[in-house]
């Protein structure tokens, strides 16, 4: 199942306090970019972020998801309504994600 493009514009809104997000649409499904970096993705309607250290310390009841099979699993974000913690979260976990691939030329 592709994720809607409504819970995209949904969850966009939700990021607005925060300046520098895009996204990028792939096989039906969304990967969100902050700052250049991927934090994470729209998958199936399912707003999930990388399982990484910073954001399981802020979200120590997230439920560990597969975005798709084959892939690693990643955090679930329940707590979508509330902006200011989406800022927070991704604030955080901004410098403990890896630099963006540079393009090969």
């Amino acid at each position: 199942m592709a994720s809607s493009k409504e819970y995209l514009d949904y969850v966009l809104e939700q990021l607005s306090e925060l300046n520098d997000i895009t996204y990028r649409a792939m096989m039906g499904e969304y990967i969100i970019y902050y700052r250049n970096k991927v934090v994470g993705g729209i998958y199936d309607d399912r707003f999930l972020v990388k399982n990484i250290k910073v954001a399981a310390e802020m979200m120590p009841e997230a439920e560990l998801q597969l975005p798709y099979e084959g892939a690693k699993e990643m955090l679930l974000v329940d707590d979508i309504e509330n902006k200011g913690f989406l800022r927070e979260l991704f604030e955080a976990m901004y410098d403990e994600l890896p630099a963006p691939k540079r393009k090969k030329s």
